[in-house]
């Protein structure tokens, strides 16, 4: 059975609900594998889709959510994905009767992509691959892809099934209480970054009740024409006696499956907690009703992890910042050739902080591996700061190189309009779900008439559009010439930019800084034609944010072009304004009396002397602090060092007014929702390496931990993340950890803690069925007479429902972990 795509503009269509809340009241148990249960029960399983059909669902979804190789293999069953997936979709298309289209459920694969965790691009697509190309073979109607909170590994699945299946895609984000995901990313950014593959519909999943998905039905629809989908919990689970219940009656589901349509959704189901009884309440109030129609406007925008940029009319001017080129730029080009992107790193960070929103990423180094410095240089660059990138290079494997590692919508520069190129790179922008810009010359080199870069572009944007690249994927730069050798020319490019924004209506692109080449006074002529271009309609300017004349230029026409809206940021900018000459020094350039203006080294004319990875002027133990909290891993050891042999600090000084600073500054940055998990975690691994160095000094000084704490994912469950990221952050706070892992029986729990005279357990659980068994330790805690604290986390529990299990403490996350672990701990001491 295949779906009708014409149903989604008459109706909407209706999912089904929870798999695991059935199949445990069908006899499956803590620590089973769900997968293995239901091919092992199939008239269990069948009889469950069957329920969902005869309650109206219109898509059911298979019992294969963690039957991937990664997940399969906690249960020693990797050697049979093929198998599980293929029975499971068979048994689901019994249970159909030919009355449902059937969904091959894809769920997370439970690991972190690096540098966050140790999973790269390529584990997780052949992992996707795998499990995706056995539910086709098996007859699957459709993907649904669900109960993701990474946007990376969402991207990669999509990746995955779009190249190695024909089967539309429904894919859904888990969102927490505040909008984001687990790792920071917001629905707009999700949006951004999903829609680039063409899934049949976009939504979310589990992430509390409906109520708490309303809002992110309601932000996506202002933004989309893609269909949405959206399966929420019937709410947060509550203990009533010795049982779990998820508390959502199916009226009051049906209820907000009202208010979810009427918000925009498309395709309406249940996650955790719902069943055939929820479904039946919801498919009987919107069966007879018709989705909302919508007509948004296209988005041109890129993305990262949690940050997107919205281009073009409407938002604020925005422009590339192109530091990142080795050219004529010695010491950068020694940074990136030794492969310690030190100062790739440092460039990024300044010209983000002096505002600039995209990066532009060149590892042009000649006789240098540029696949791997692109893919270190990406890497390196997100884990210290989250902003979108181009990444810029000539080879196509450093292009592709960067685009498995960028975990966001990036920007391909480029391509050009000659036939070879646009063969090689607009397929790469199409499979990573990337924008392309493409460059208005040809075999014959960049034509001195308007007219002719004009044809060049429409040659682009026809083949972009054979590729399958839709309008907002495809970028033009109608290239400057250099006004010092042909004058002349000048402004072709500038006529060619207006055609094609009125003909094509594409985003333009512009390298301003090649016009002012051969010229004394570049920064006047960069400026003023830039001012120029803006009033022309060029959407992202490639300039040099250090660049002050450039960057008040384009402050002022934000205000000029009405997209600054109440010339706030411009007020903001200049409120201490006098009429005087202003120097932007680059952060970066070590010789502070010699401040760089004008970009990168081949395009101002300048050298780079005096360039090197420099520090601010501030104290080292202020650099410690600052290391700590921007992630910046790669120089802690050499600050460390200088602290101990140069400043002659002691090492418990290094540790209470240098790294503890830095990590307390990040937790309260996260706090504060400035920074997210990805942000929180690098600081922490940084602070967790700054220990191993310090820590034979500490021992030297009797230096004692703060207490010991057992870790453990109760009995039954086998999900970890969140417990090892509260590990690492426990561990930089001066705990000593043991981790004693996942699907740990009580009994285990309670002898550790015994053993190793602790002062707190933690106790995780990410499943419904396994939150009782905290409540086992708990008790067995209190009837051994032990004197140590229990605290709780993990995604399903509640405070409330802490509280009810008589735990001393509740964590909704790594940083409130720490904050009640030493709540604890000092309470105890006292």
């Amino acid at each position: 059975m295949s779906l009708d795509i014409g149903l989604l503009k008459k109706r909407i269509l209706i999912l089904d609900g929870a798999m695991g809340t059935m199949l445990q009241n069908r006899g499956m148990q803590a620590g089973d594998c769900p997968e293995l249960f239901g091919v092992n029960n199939p008239v269990v399983l069948e009889d469950i889709h069957y329920q969902y059909v005869q309650a109206g669902s219109d898509i059911i979804q298979s019992n294969t959510f963690g039957a991937n190789r990664l997940k399969l293999a906690e249960y020693g069953l990797e050697g049979k994905v093929c198998q599980i997936n293929q029975e499971a979709i068979e048994i689901a298309r019994r249970g159909s009767r030919g009355k449902a289209l059937i969904a091959a459920s894809i769920g997370p694969t439970g690991k972190l992509l690096s540098p966050l965790g140790d999973a790269d691009f390529d584990l997780l697509y052949d992992t996707f691959a795998e499990q995706v190309t056995a539910c086709e073979k098996a007859g699957a109607g459709l993907l649904s892809i669900e109960t993701m909170t990474d946007i990376g590994e969402m991207r990669i699945a999509l990746i995955a099934a779009r190249h190695n299946t024909r089967l539309p895609v429904l894919a859904h984000m888990s969102f927490e209480a505040g909008g984001r995901t687990m790792m920071g990313t917001d629905p707009l950014t999700a949006l951004i970054i999903m829609e680039a593959f063409d899934p049949l519909a976009i939504g979310a999943n589990c992430s509390g009740g409906a109520k708490e998905l309303l809002p992110v039905i309601e932000n996506m629809n202002r933004y989309t024409n893609c269909y949405l989908s959206v399966e929420p919990n019937a709410g947060m689970p509550v203990l009533m006696g010795n049982q779990t219940i998820f508390p959502d009656s199916p009226e009051e589901m049906a209820e907000y499956a009202i208010r979810l349509r009427d918000a925009g959704a498309n395709i309406i189901g249940g996650c955790c907690g719902t069943t055939p009884s929820h479904i039946l309440a919801i498919a009987r109030v919107l069966k007879s009703m018709s989705p909302v129609y919508r007509n948004n406007n296209k988005i041109l925008a890129l993305a990262s992890r949690s940050k997107n940029v919205m281009i073009g009319e409407g938002n604020p001017l925005a422009f590339i910042g192109e530091r990142i080129n080795p050219t004529a730029r010695k010491k950068l080009a020694e940074d990136i050739k030794a492969g310690k992107m030190e100062i790739v790193v440092e460039e990024a960070r300044q010209q983000a902080e002096v505002g600039a929103p995209v990066l532009d990423v060149n590892m042009g180094v000649p006789g240098i591996d540029e696949p791997q410095a692109m893919e270190k240089a990406v890497k390196d660059i997100q884990a210290a700061i989250d902003i979108p990138l181009s990444i810029d290079s000539t080879d196509l494997k450093a292009i592709e190189a960067g685009l498995k590692s960028f975990t966001g919508r990036a920007l391909i520069n480029s391509t050009t309009g000659e036939e070879k190129k646009m063969q090689q790179i607009l397929p790469l922008a199409k499979k990573y779900g990337a924008a392309v810009l493409g460059l208005c010359l040809d075999e014959e080199g960049i034509p001195d008439k308007a007219q002719d870069r004009i044809k060049i572009a429409r040659k682009i944007y026809r083949k972009a559009k054979e590729y399958g690249l839709r309008d907002e994927d495809i970028f033009i730069d109608t290239l400057v010439k250099t006004a010092s050798a042909e004058q002349s020319q000048v402004m072709e490019t500038l006529k060619a930019l207006q055609v094609i924004k009125e003909e094509l209506h594409l985003g333009i692109v512009l390298g301003v800084s090649n016009v002012s080449h051969g010229l004394p006074g570049r920064d006047i002529i960069n400026s003023a034609y830039l001012a120029m271009a803006w009033a022309a309609g060029v959407d992202l300017p490639i300039i040099n944010p250090f660049d002050t004349k450039m960057m008040d230029v384009t402050r002022a026409a934000g205000v000029l072009l009405n997209r600054d809206q109440n010339s706030s940021h411009f007020i903001e900018t200049y409120k201490d304004y006098k009429n005087e000459t202003k120097t932007l020094r680059n952060p970066i350039c070590s010789n502070c009396n010699i401040p760089e203006l004008l970009g990168t080294g081949n395009a101002a004319g300048i050298t780079e002397k005096n360039i090197a990875p420099a520090f601010s002027d501030d104290g080292i133990k202020e650099k410690l602090k600052k290391a700590v909290l921007e992630g910046n891993k790669d120089i802690i050891d050499s600050l460390i060092e200088k602290a101990l042999t140069v400043d002659k600090v002691a090492p418990l000084e290094i540790v209470n007014h240098g790294l503890i600073p830095g990590i307390e500054m990040a937790g309260e940055l996260y706090d504060r929702k400035q920074y997210f998990l990805p942000q929180l975690l690098m600081a922490a691994e940084t602070m967790k390496k700054a220990f191993a160095i310090i820590k034979p000094y500490l021992a030297k000084e009797s230096q004692q931990s703060m207490g010991v704490i057992i870790l453990a994912t109760v009995e039954g469950d086998i999900h970890d993340i969140g417990k090892n990221i509260v590990g690492v952050m426990l561990e930089n706070y001066g705990f000593r950890v043991i981790d004693l892992g996942k699907d740990v029986k009580a009994a285990d729990i309670i002898d550790a803690a015994e053993k190793e005279n602790a002062d707190i357990i933690g106790l995780s659980a990410l499943m419904t069925t396994t939150m009782p068994n905290m409540k086992e330790v708990i008790t067995a805690v209190k009837d051994k007479g032990l004197k140590c604290k229990v605290m709780v986390g993990g995604a399903v529990l509640t405070e409330d429902y802490a509280g009810s299990i008589g735990a001393d403490g509740y964590s909704k996350d790594a940083r409130a972990a720490v904050i009640t672990a030493r709540k604890l701990y000092y309470k105890e001491e006292n």
